[in-house]
Protein backbone atom coordinates (compact mmCIF):
# COMPACT_ATOMS: atom_id res chain seq x y z
CA UNK A 1 0.00 0.00 0.00
CA UNK A 2 2.91 2.38 0.69
CA UNK A 3 4.20 1.92 -2.87
CA UNK A 4 0.85 3.04 -4.26
CA UNK A 5 0.98 6.22 -2.14
CA UNK A 6 4.52 7.02 -3.28
CA UNK A 7 3.71 6.58 -6.96
CA UNK A 8 0.45 8.54 -6.85
CA UNK A 9 0.44 11.58 -9.13
CA UNK A 10 0.58 14.98 -7.46
CA UNK A 11 -2.74 16.34 -6.28
CA UNK A 12 -4.60 18.99 -8.23
CA UNK A 13 -3.70 21.55 -5.54
CA UNK A 14 -0.01 20.68 -5.84
CA UNK A 15 -0.13 20.95 -9.64
CA UNK A 16 -1.75 24.38 -9.30
CA UNK A 17 0.92 25.53 -6.80
CA UNK A 18 3.62 24.34 -9.20
CA UNK A 19 1.94 26.15 -12.10
CA UNK A 20 1.67 29.40 -10.10
CA UNK A 21 5.32 29.12 -9.11
CA UNK A 22 6.30 28.81 -12.78
CA UNK A 23 4.11 31.80 -13.67
CA UNK A 24 5.73 33.80 -10.87
CA UNK A 25 9.16 32.92 -12.23
CA UNK A 26 7.97 33.93 -15.70
CA UNK A 27 6.74 37.25 -14.32
CA UNK A 28 10.18 37.90 -12.86
CA UNK A 29 11.65 37.18 -16.30
CA UNK A 30 9.31 39.74 -17.88
CA UNK A 31 10.70 42.37 -15.49
CA UNK A 32 14.29 41.87 -16.67
CA UNK A 33 16.13 44.02 -19.18
CA UNK A 34 17.11 42.55 -22.54
CA UNK A 35 20.81 42.18 -21.68
CA UNK A 36 20.07 40.39 -18.39
CA UNK A 37 17.54 38.17 -20.14
CA UNK A 38 20.20 37.20 -22.70
CA UNK A 39 22.37 35.78 -19.89
CA UNK A 40 19.76 33.21 -18.88
CA UNK A 41 19.41 29.71 -20.42
CA UNK A 42 16.05 30.17 -22.17
CA UNK A 43 14.60 28.37 -25.18
CA UNK A 44 13.92 30.65 -28.14
CA UNK A 45 10.15 30.22 -27.89
CA UNK A 46 10.23 31.17 -24.20
CA UNK A 47 12.54 34.12 -24.90
CA UNK A 48 10.14 35.36 -27.61
CA UNK A 49 7.13 34.99 -25.29
CA UNK A 50 8.90 37.01 -22.58
CA UNK A 51 9.84 39.71 -25.10
CA UNK A 52 6.21 39.85 -26.28
CA UNK A 53 4.95 40.20 -22.70
CA UNK A 54 7.37 43.09 -22.10
CA UNK A 55 5.75 45.09 -24.89
CA UNK A 56 2.13 44.48 -23.84
CA UNK A 57 0.28 47.39 -22.24
CA UNK A 58 -3.12 45.78 -21.63
CA UNK A 59 -3.37 44.16 -18.21
CA UNK A 60 -5.51 41.27 -19.47
CA UNK A 61 -3.27 40.53 -22.43
CA UNK A 62 -0.17 40.66 -20.24
CA UNK A 63 -1.78 38.29 -17.70
CA UNK A 64 -2.66 35.80 -20.46
CA UNK A 65 0.88 36.06 -21.86
CA UNK A 66 2.35 35.35 -18.41
CA UNK A 67 0.09 32.28 -18.19
CA UNK A 68 1.46 31.22 -21.58
CA UNK A 69 5.00 31.78 -20.29
CA UNK A 70 4.16 29.57 -17.29
CA UNK A 71 2.99 26.87 -19.69
CA UNK A 72 6.22 27.13 -21.70
CA UNK A 73 8.22 26.97 -18.47
CA UNK A 74 6.88 23.45 -17.88
CA UNK A 75 9.04 22.23 -20.78
CA UNK A 76 12.01 24.40 -19.79
CA UNK A 77 14.56 23.72 -17.10
CA UNK A 78 12.93 25.94 -14.48
CA UNK A 79 15.57 25.10 -11.88
CA UNK A 80 18.41 26.34 -14.10
CA UNK A 81 16.45 29.48 -14.98
CA UNK A 82 15.69 30.18 -11.31
CA UNK A 83 19.36 29.68 -10.38
CA UNK A 84 20.50 31.98 -13.19
CA UNK A 85 17.99 34.61 -12.10
CA UNK A 86 19.19 34.31 -8.51
CA UNK A 87 22.81 34.77 -9.61
CA UNK A 88 21.84 37.87 -11.57
CA UNK A 89 20.01 39.30 -8.57
CA UNK A 90 22.80 38.48 -6.11
CA UNK A 91 25.47 39.71 -8.54
CA UNK A 92 23.74 43.06 -8.94
CA UNK A 93 23.39 43.45 -5.18
CA UNK A 94 27.05 42.57 -4.63
CA UNK A 95 28.13 45.05 -7.31
CA UNK A 96 26.02 47.81 -5.73
CA UNK A 97 27.56 47.05 -2.35
CA UNK A 98 31.06 47.19 -3.86
CA UNK A 99 30.33 50.56 -5.49
CA UNK A 100 29.07 51.95 -2.16
CA UNK A 101 32.30 50.81 -0.51
CA UNK A 102 34.33 52.54 -3.25
CA UNK A 103 32.35 55.75 -2.67
CA UNK A 104 33.06 55.55 1.08
CA UNK A 105 36.78 55.10 0.38
CA UNK A 106 36.81 58.00 -2.07
CA UNK A 107 35.00 60.25 0.41
CA UNK A 108 37.38 59.10 3.13
CA UNK A 109 40.37 59.99 0.96
CA UNK A 110 38.89 63.46 0.50
CA UNK A 111 38.72 63.80 4.29
CA UNK A 112 41.25 61.89 6.43
CA UNK A 113 43.55 60.31 3.87
CA UNK A 114 45.85 58.34 6.20
CA UNK A 115 43.24 56.08 7.83
CA UNK A 116 41.60 55.17 4.53
CA UNK A 117 44.94 54.80 2.77
CA UNK A 118 46.12 52.24 5.33
CA UNK A 119 42.89 50.25 4.94
CA UNK A 120 43.13 50.29 1.15
CA UNK A 121 46.77 49.23 1.12
CA UNK A 122 46.07 46.44 3.60
CA UNK A 123 43.42 45.01 1.25
CA UNK A 124 45.16 45.85 -2.07
CA UNK A 125 48.93 46.13 -1.59
CA UNK A 126 49.52 46.29 -5.36
CA UNK A 127 47.73 49.67 -5.56
CA UNK A 128 49.76 52.59 -6.96
CA UNK A 129 50.06 54.75 -3.82
CA UNK A 130 51.64 57.70 -5.56
CA UNK A 131 48.87 57.91 -8.17
CA UNK A 132 46.23 57.46 -5.48
CA UNK A 133 47.64 60.36 -3.44
CA UNK A 134 47.90 62.59 -6.52
CA UNK A 135 44.27 61.98 -7.40
CA UNK A 136 43.14 62.51 -3.80
CA UNK A 137 45.08 65.82 -3.61
CA UNK A 138 43.58 67.02 -6.89
CA UNK A 139 40.07 66.06 -5.74
CA UNK A 140 40.54 67.87 -2.40
CA UNK A 141 41.81 70.94 -4.26
CA UNK A 142 38.75 70.86 -6.52
CA UNK A 143 36.49 70.47 -3.49
CA UNK A 144 38.04 73.51 -1.77
CA UNK A 145 37.84 75.74 -4.85
CA UNK A 146 34.32 74.60 -5.77
CA UNK A 147 35.29 73.40 -9.24
CA UNK A 148 33.45 70.57 -10.98
CA UNK A 149 34.22 67.11 -9.58
CA UNK A 150 36.36 65.79 -12.44
CA UNK A 151 39.24 64.71 -10.19
CA UNK A 152 36.84 63.01 -7.75
CA UNK A 153 35.47 60.97 -10.67
CA UNK A 154 39.00 60.07 -11.75
CA UNK A 155 39.77 59.01 -8.19
CA UNK A 156 36.67 56.79 -8.15
CA UNK A 157 37.60 55.21 -11.49
CA UNK A 158 41.14 54.60 -10.25
CA UNK A 159 39.80 52.92 -7.08
CA UNK A 160 37.41 50.78 -9.12
CA UNK A 161 40.15 49.66 -11.49
CA UNK A 162 42.67 49.06 -8.71
CA UNK A 163 40.30 46.96 -6.62
CA UNK A 164 39.41 44.55 -9.38
CA UNK A 165 36.44 46.32 -10.99
CA UNK A 166 36.11 47.34 -14.60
Amino acid sequence: MEEAEQEAPPSKSQRKRDMLALQSLGERLVGLSADRLARLPLAEELRAAVAAAQTMQSHGARRRQIQHIGKLMRQANATAIAQGLEQLTNGAAAEAQRLRALERWRNGLLGDETAVLEELLADWPQMDVQRLRQLARAARREQQTGEPAGAARKLFRFLRASTGGS
